[in-house]
């Protein structure tokens, strides 16, 4: 009987075991309160070097600003009210040169050439490209890129209302890539322009054009850097950038701040693809302002110039025109007859200063140079030969650039 019994007893002793240590760790599962827990061991205050004992506790909660909740009526829900005021003020504008090619790829040798002699057999055609513009004046004055219409026979522009009308080509800027057209209609659509000095990077942007010909097309963004510059794109640049979509055929048409206002001039983007990345510069809105009025009044675009190639000082070329750090930019050449040459300036000469301001960037300097007017005489700092020098230059105008038709070779 009791080898019998044995082989349950083990798990009902086992069983009361446990049992008795649950209780024991949990007692409320039998309604009893459980224990105070036992208080925590003080350790004395140690104070701070210089505050007296007893002042270090408790101390007042540091007062910290708190922000507003975010609420959506801080922002406009709707952009619709900006487009409505910017939007009839871009238009698209169409350009066609003719081309005249050879008939046949093997009129390019010289050895067939003199079968035909000056009766080479040509075809023409018709090239065609697309664009954006704004109209920024009641006087009909329309603001674009110079790449938009660069060798254009003839110029479309067709407003949002449906009008279309020939453009007269007023002036064109290569250097900054700005062209002004002007058009003949009646009660024109304006544009405002802002004040770009004011807009700051996380500012609403929107871009308006007529991308890829679709028609008109407005992307939303934000101003992502402002004073972008060393991109290649233009001799002057000073771009605002932009995460609103830009694609070809945008090119000339308006960014435009929250309000509908002008901010500048959509000029090219940054793109693997060939499409938006995200990454789109455009002329800011005063730049554009200062070229319209000079080649309206003055049908050219007038620049400062020193008639010099300048080319960054690095350390190693600092270290060996026996300068201790790379400040300044090196002369590498000198235009003959320029203004440089009359100033005595030679090719390896270092220009520290211009006017008393320190030069570091040659593309920096260039654009301060060509802000100042023609004829001015401006003190210059340079080093020739471990020597510092002073010299004076008289600044000449910059001559307008040699612009090729794009089918010219």
């Amino acid at each position: 009987m009791r080898r019998t019994l044995l082989p349950y007893l083990w798990p009902v002793l086992i069983g009361v075991l446990g049992a008795i240590v649950l209780l024991n760790a949990f007692p409320q599962l039998i309604g009893r309160p459980a224990p105070a827990p036992a208080p925590y061991a003080t350790v004395p205050y140690e104070a701070a070097p210089g505050v007296a004992e007893g002042e270090g506790e408790p101390r007042d909660a540091p007062e910290v600003r708190q922000a507003e909740p975010l609420t959506r009526q801080q922002g406009p829900v709707s952009y619709a009210q900006a487009v409505a005021r910017a939007a009839p003020a871009v238009v698209n504008i169409y350009s066609s040169r003719v081309v005249e090619r050879e008939e046949h790829p093997l009129m390019s040798d010289p050895f067939f050439r003199q079968f035909f002699g000056d009766e080479t057999p040509r075809r023409q055609r018709m090239l065609s490209s697309l664009g954006s513009g704004v109209i920024v004046s009641e006087d009909g004055y329309v603001l674009t890129n110079h790449h938009v219409i660069r060798g254009a026979d003839q110029i479309q522009v067709a407003l949002r209302d449906g009008r279309e009308t020939l453009a007269e080509v007023i002036g064109t800027d290569p250097e900054s890539d700005l062209a002004v057209l002007r058009i003949e209609l009646a009660s024109l659509p304006v544009i405002e322009l802002t004040d770009t000095t004011q807009i700051a990077i996380g500012d609403v942007s929107l871009a308006i054009g007529n991308p890829f010909g679709v028609g008109q097309t407005v992307t939303m963004g934000i101003i992502s850097a402002t004073g972008r510059s060393h991109l290649g794109l233009n001799a002057y640049e000073d771009f605002i950038q932009t995460d609103a979509a830009i694609n070809p055929g945008n090119s000339g048409g308006a960014l435009v701040n929250a309000e509908g206002a002008l901010i500048g001039i959509n000029t090219a983007i940054f793109s693997r693809s060939g499409g938006s990345q995200g990454i789109g510069f455009a002329i800011p809105a005063n730049l554009a302002r200062s070229i319209l009025e000079e080649l309206v009044v003055k049908g050219r675009v007038i620049r400062g110039w020193m008639g010099i190639e300048a080319q960054e000082l690095n350390q190693e070329l600092a270290a060996s025109f026996g300068l201790k750090n790379p400040i300044g930019v090196v002369i590498a050449g000198v235009v003959p007859g320029g203004p440089g040459d009359r100033a005595g300036l030679q090719p390896g000469d270092v220009l520290l200063e211009v006017d008393g301001e320190p030069v570091l960037d040659p593309r920096q300097t260039m654009s301060d140079i060509a802000a100042v007017e023609p004829g001015t005489r401006l003190p210059l700092t340079v080093v020739r030969g471990g020597e510092r020098r002073e010299v004076t230059i008289e600044l000449g105008e910059r001559p307008t650039p040699t612009v090729r038709r794009p089918d010219q070779r």
